[in-house]
């Protein structure tokens, strides 16, 4: 098992021999039993990586993952309304409850890594769709981390299943 190490006070995320610049939440960085949906916070702890999903025609799996994966579409979605029954889970759009569409027209979900922070069980309204993605030229997410597509590029094949994101 491998751990990438965000620092969220330096905005540095450490992957073995290599640093690199990193966003995080709006609201920085908070205990993970105060997380809430929507409040920007990106959640202090260890999360294990779960697997990587890649919007076709602007990103693809080399030869070389190691993770789980699989391609998104228009259909794909993640529920963040602590009221649907599939909260914090990928859903299908249209869907009856709120959920962040995965598709988007910037770069942000080209790549996503999906974290396991409240997925095991999701408990309703503790945040959702914690994702390890792609940056917006250093701006702040709303609760992810998230790095320049040249990093992602290079930590990317180096991820396995089994290993963990440490936020502290």
């Amino acid at each position: 098992m491998s751990v990438l190490r965000v620092d969220a006070a330096t905005l540095t995320l450490s992957f073995k021999e290599q640093a690199m610049t990193c966003s995080i939440g709006r609201s920085g960085a908070c205990p993970a039993d105060q997380k809430r949906e929507g409040d920007g916070c990106t959640p202090l702890g260890r999360w294990p990586i779960r697997a990587a999903l890649f919007h076709p025609g602007r990103s693809a799996p080399g030869p070389d993952i190691k993770l789980p994966w699989r391609w998104i579409g228009m259909q794909d979605g993640w529920s963040d309304d602590p009221a649907d029954p599939a909260y914090n889970q990928p859903v299908y759009l249209p869907h009856v409850f709120g959920a962040e569409t995965l598709i988007r027209e910037d770069p942000l979900y080209d790549i996503i890594v999906v974290l396991g922070y409240n997925d095991a069980p999701p408990a309703p309204g503790n945040g959702s769709a914690i994702f390890f993605h792609i940056s917006d030229g250093g701006k702040t997410t709303e609760g992810c981390v998230a790095i320049a597509r040249s990093d992602m590029d290079i930590l990317l094949p180096e991820l396995r299943f089994g290993d963990v994101m440490e936020i502290s």
